[in-house]
């Protein structure tokens, strides 16, 4: 476990002694056409620029991002925001034990704890068809990767295990709103709330840094949640045509707006009240 202050912490002139990600390693140019090495640098509470200005031919050689580095140096600014300077960087020594994932941002919430609650809601599931569809899905197999994941790169619960936390407060809004207005399919609605976001599994990377994969960039996640749905209903004896496009319109349609990235605006009552409730 790392003992050191985290970079949020820091005051401009504090010394650094820190291990931390290198997210980025770049050479650039000043004004004046003169190389200089950019390197991006982050703990679990924020990245921070550092320009090394001279004899950075080597450090650039045997650095690579998505590394750890031992850094060491100080807490400075430039016009105002923050950054570190440099005295010395290296690639980590392997024998600290120090991984990337060491500096990814976690949910605060238990993780055992969170699993557990995936697992009972959807045991609620009452469709059969629908219910043996789930368990494919989240299976042993697949739950390591859905229950790690970040639910994005940058906005709503980027960090490690934020693709289940927000899944599991769509449902609990969802369930809310099937309460109040039994007219709504929970089952579909709820099997919605779990699929609309799986994709995302695949679109982001997440071992080093939250990046989007190839596959993320080419197809999304919305497309890769629906053609995922669409193989493993084929899969299963006689499941309803109708009730699989449901589903799929569901998550087509979740993000609400064609400008939004949704190739279809919800046109059922649970795809709407998907659409609301991931509004919130």
């Amino acid at each position: 476990m790392l003992n050191q202050k985290e970079l949020n912490n820091l005051q401009k002139g504090d010394l650094i002694n820190h291990y931390l990600l290198l997210k980025k390693c770049e050479i650039k140019l000043t004004k004046s056409n003169k190389q200089y090495l950019y390197l991006e640098l982050a703990d679990k509470t924020m990245s921070l620029n550092a320009n090394v200005w001279e004899n950075f031919s080597k450090i650039y050689t045997d650095l690579k991002a998505g590394n750890v580095v031992k850094v060491t140096g100080s807490m400075d600014d430039y016009l105002g925001v923050p950054q570190i300077k440099i005295i010395s960087v290296k690639t980590a020594d392997p024998t600290a034990k120090i991984f990337p994932g060491d500096f990814l941002a976690k949910s605060k919430r238990n993780l055992g704890e969170t699993k557990n609650e995936l697992k009972v809601r959807i045991q609620k599931i009452s469709n059969s068809k629908l219910l043996m569809l789930m368990d494919r899905f989240f299976n042993e197999e697949n739950l390591l990767k859905f229950t790690s994941a970040p639910a994005g790169k940058y906005w709503h619960h980027s960090y490690l295990n934020g693709l289940l936390e927000h899944s599991l407060e769509l449902i609990r809004i969802c369930d809310l709103m099937c309460d109040i207005h039994p007219e709504i399919n929970r089952d579909l609605v709820i099997c919605g709330a779990l699929m609309h976001d799986y994709g995302k599994t695949e679109e982001l990377s997440f071992d080093s840094s939250f990046e989007y994969t190839t596959r993320g960039k080419l197809i999304g996640h919305i497309v890769i949640s629906t053609m995922l749905i669409n193989e493993e209903c084929k899969k299963i004896p006689d499941f309803p045509d109708d009730l699989r496009d449901c589903l799929m319109h569901i998550i087509l349609s979740h993000q609400g707006k064609l400008e939004f990235a949704s190739p279809v605006i919800p046109k059922t009552l649970e795809a709407i009240t998907l659409y609301q409730a991931d509004e919130l």
